[in-house]
Parts: structure tokens; sequence; C-alpha cells
């Protein structure tokens, strides 16, 4: 890639924002484990994921398999894991190949929404969309996005599904677009309806819900592609009942884009992530966990290997860290006769303990 390659921990971020109030140090945020739970036998970047049930399902991957003469192809893959087992299964894949697509968890089913189909971008996205049954192991196909959508954001409120932000293609359907497009799917009538578009367009950001209100966090305004990642740092907060944004929240320490996300008691917790400009190919250790009710941010125990494209889940009180690339994105999880050499197979788990606020 020719890019400098350097790993970044959270120690930069509690650094630069010592003397500020709203970023605390976590007191008892436990430890993490990473020689006990399974390891994810098909590692990848760009693993997306939902929860449902106790079981962590992760969705798509961004992997290339890279042979002489071989074409590049996204696997699509659908992994569960049971915790309860401490084993991962393999389920059918999602019926067009994508990356970068956007899902969420609802009423027992998974909803599997846009995606590229090649390389980041607009032109490159799909106005598909999927329902998955676990419980059959099959999907269904539901009323088409109203326009290409990559790289954006899906979350559950109310029994509704709102596909936030992402890249579209231009008015002539060609090129790419940041977007702050927000989308309402209905599963009960299978229908979109466009709502209040999201005041800061972006793409490969973190989300999480809490108290029925959306959060959208952090991302990049670049169009996702090599080496203009841009950054950022806002925190924005979307109420569907009311279908307004409301004022920018507290700034994330580390600006970054392209981790993962998962929300518990209340707080939502940001992993990981990537930066990559014309100077360097960086990925993250950092893990923070914002906190709506009081608009603060904490500095959390950093992960135990920087990575960006990872997925985070909450099974009860452990945080599932799974998959990644221990760089910025672009080189190929495989290549001939070296298998995934940037990709990892680690799952770690951070516990939070009983009683944390």
């Amino acid at each position: 890639m020719g890019s400098v390659m350097r790993r970044v921990s959270s120690t930069l971020a509690v650094t630069l924002m010592l003397g500020i109030g709203t970023v605390v140090a976590q007191q008892s945020p436990g430890k993490w484990v990473t020689d006990k739970y399974a390891k994810l036998p098909q590692p990848s970047e760009e693993y997306t994921n939902v929860v449902l049930n106790n079981v962590l399902y992760l969705i798509g991957g961004n992997s290339a398999v890279l042979t002489p003469g071989a074409r590049s192809m996204h696997p699509a893959r659908v992994l569960a894991y049971d915790l309860a087992g401490d084993k991962w299964t393999k389920k059918k894949p999602i019926p067009v190949r994508v990356h970068h697509q956007a899902q969420a968890g609802y009423n027992g089913k998974l909803y599997i929404l846009g995606g590229c189909t090649r390389a980041i971008s607009g032109e490159g996205g799909t106005t598909n969309a999927w329902e998955y049954d676990p419980a059959a192991d099959a999907y269904k196909a539901l009323a088409a996005i109203p326009g290409k959508r990559c790289s954006a954001q899906a979350e559950e409120v109310g029994g509704k599904i709102y596909l936030i932000g992402g890249l579209e293609p231009l008015e002539n359907g060609m090129g790419t677009r940041v977007t702050g497009r927000n989308q309402m799917y209905d599963p009960a009538t299978n229908t979109w309806t466009e709502r209040s578009p999201m005041p800061t367009a972006r793409n490969h950001a973190f989300s999480g819900v809490v108290n029925g209100k959306i959060y959208v966090i952090g991302g990049r305004i670049g169009a996702g592609n090599i080496p203009a990642t841009t950054n950022i740092d806002v925190v924005e907060e979307y109420d569907p009942a009311t279908n307004l944004w409301g004022v920018v929240k507290q700034r994330m320490p580390t600006p970054r884009s392209g981790g993962g996300a998962a929300t518990y008691n209340g707080k939502i917790f940001v992993s990981g992530g990537e930066l990559q400009n014309r100077q360097m190919s960086a990925a993250f250790r950092a893990l923070e966990a914002y906190d709506p009710l009081n608009d603060t941010w904490e500095i959390l125990p950093s992960m135990p290997s920087a990575r960006h494209g990872d997925a985070a889940g909450f099974i009860g009180n452990k945080l599932h860290l799974v998959s990644g690339k221990q760089e910025g994105g672009g080189a190929p999880d495989m290549a001939a006769n070296s298998p995934h050499p940037f990709a990892t197979e680690a799952h770690d788990v951070l516990e939070i303990p009983s009683g944390t606020q």
C-alpha cells in the first residue's frame, strides 16, 4: 500500500482531553480476556453485527481471496456465535454479495440493507433489502431502498428501522456523494418513508439507540476512498418520535471511522476504527463509551490489539470484540499461500462489572 503502518492507542486521546470535565476514565472497567472464547473461524474486516436472543451474528465481510488469475469476491458470509456453547456456526450467505451494508435486528429477524457490490462507492451501492430468519436460515426479499446506499447505519426504534447516512451516487447515477439521507423502513407494511436528513452527512460512522433516540457518532465526511478518510468527531441525536435532530452533542474523544459499536446499560461503546491519509494507514486500539443521559464520554481500557472493521456486540454484560484488520483498509485478507495476513481471528471479551453506571 506504500503507506506508513502505525497503531494508534487511546492514550493519545486521554492526553489531549485532560482537564475537560466531560471525558473521564472509567474507575471499574473490568479487564480484557483474550484466550478463553472460540476464535473467529473465517477472519475478515468489515463484518457488521447484530445480537439476537443472545447470539452474535456477523454479516458480510470485506475479504478478498486473491490468487493468480482469480477474481476478487466479497464473501457475504453470515456467522453466528452462541455463548452458551462457545461455538461459531456458518449460516446461509446473503443472496447478493455485498460489503459495507447496514443491518438491524427486530422481532427475531435480521434486516440487511444496501451495501456495495464492488469498491466503496455510491454508484457501486445496491438498493437490496433482505429479511433473514435465523430459525429457518432463510432470506426474504423486501421492498427496494429508494436509491443506492453503501456504508450507512441502521437502527431500530419502535418497530421501525432507520437507514441513515452513507454513500450514494450523484444525480446522473455515477460517482459518489456522502449523504445524510434518513429513510424509515416499516416491516409491518414493507414500505419506505423519507425522514429528516442527518445534519452532518457522513459514512463509516458508529451508532446506537438509547431511550428511543438514535445517536450517530464519528465516521468520515470523505467519500470512503483512500487516501481521504477525513474522520470527524461529531455526535448527533435523532428523535424518531418528532422526526427532529437535536443540537450537536459532546464530541467523541478520538475522531475515527470504520469500527464497531454496541450499546449496554444506556451507553454506546465505540471500538477500534481507522485513519488513512497520504502519510499513514492506521488502526485504533481506542475503546470509549458515550453516555447520552449525561452527555459525557468515558475512556475505557484499550483493546488488546489495534484493528479497524471490527464487530462489537454485548451478550449480557460481556462485550465481544471480533474480526477486523490490524491496519487501515485496502489490503486483501488472503493472498496466495498466505492466509489472512492482516485480518485477525481474535475473539476478545471485556466484562463490564455488575452495577457499573
